[in-house]
């Protein structure tokens, strides 16, 4: 938002406690208040105004509808201050300003990419709720706009997004599960599954569940050069673990993690994938089975082969 469209925002209270603010059309899209457009982004956030409590609509603005910054040098010059500022309005606008550098004009905040994302977890904390879901979709667009380069400053991001990913408030809830895909799509699988490791023993079950998850859907962006290189055998005994944790999310991303593990691993037809077998047995391949037994405990083992074959059975069955 230009500072000449900030000077013209004023703040007229409505008889039904609502407000709408002059100009603000007169802004870029990287507002985020809108008192008139009923888009279905839309909250409503509340705050005091004298002696009486109004209401505003808060707009949430897709990434695909945010456009390039026309003096994006004048908008670094107090982008900090902005992100720094008590005013949850300014703090949404430099968010948004953000989402739109993120995008347009990244180069601009490569220097203070780590500076920037410190501010953005603050905002993740932030109690109200428009700060803190526009923080959530700034993530959003820095992991698409800045890929491998976040992963130095990804740990303080990743603890907030798991706890927003999985609380009570649904449009934060969905927008931090937008956000996770769009780290897993956007950072290379083999710098962020070191990341999620760690979460993956977290004390806080939903903490590892939503770990879980992205760790499945990052596994198979890894190829079959990349699932060798990480270590098949590492990545069997994540499933095994996460197949016997305390919440369902985790069990099903464990599920789902080994039925991509296991049809990758019938792709290694080059003995590649070596393992210890019985002195006498006469087998020249690896069955998927005996991987298994010679990479798991044996409960472990029967625990992945009981999700593995039953869904290659289901399967079967259906044709």
């Amino acid at each position: 938002m230009s500072d000449s469209a900030l000077k013209d925002l004023n703040i007229v209270p409505l008889s039904e406690g609502k407000i709408t603010k002059a100009g603000l059309q007169k802004a870029n899209d990287c507002n985020a208040i809108s008192a008139n457009n009923k888009l279905p982004l839309n909250e409503k956030e509340s705050f005091s105004n004298g002696s009486e409590a109004v209401s505003i609509d808060v707009e949430y603005i897709e990434s695909e509808k945010l456009t390039e910054i026309e003096d994006v040098d004048a908008c670094m010059m107090t982008l900090m201050t902005r992100l720094e500022s008590k005013d949850w309005v300014t703090i949404c606008e430099g968010l948004n300003n953000v989402r739109q550098i993120s995008l347009f004009h990244k180069e601009k905040l490569l220097e203070q990419l780590s500076a920037v994302i410190l501010l953005v977890v603050k905002s993740l904390k932030n109690p109200r709720s428009a700060v803190c879901k526009t923080a959530i979709m700034t993530c959003s667009d820095i992991f698409k706009g800045y890929g491998d380069i976040v992963v130095e400053s990804l740990d303080p991001l990743l603890v907030q997004l798991f706890l927003k990913s999985s609380q009570d408030k649904k449009f934060v809830c969905e927008a931090a599960e937008a956000a996770l895909i769009s780290m897993t799509n956007w950072v290379s699988p083999s710098l962020l599954l070191p990341k999620l490791e760690p979460y993956l023993k977290n004390r806080n079950p939903r903490v590892r569940a939503k770990a879980c998850m992205c760790f499945s859907r990052s596994v198979p962006r890894l190829g079959l050069e990349g699932i060798k290189s990480y270590g098949m055998d590492k990545l069997i005994q994540v499933a095994a673990t996460q197949l016997s944790d305390q919440l369902p999310e985790s069990r099903e991303a464990a599920r789902t993690l080994a039925l991509e593990l296991q049809g990758f691993y019938s792709q290694f037809d080059d003995g590649s994938l070596p393992v210890q077998l019985e002195p006498n047995s006469e087998s020249k391949t690896n069955s998927w089975e005996e991987f298994c037994h010679a990479k798991l405990s044996r409960l472990s083992a029967q625990a992945i082969l009981r999700v593995t074959t039953t869904q290659k059975e289901s399967l079967v069955a259906s044709c």
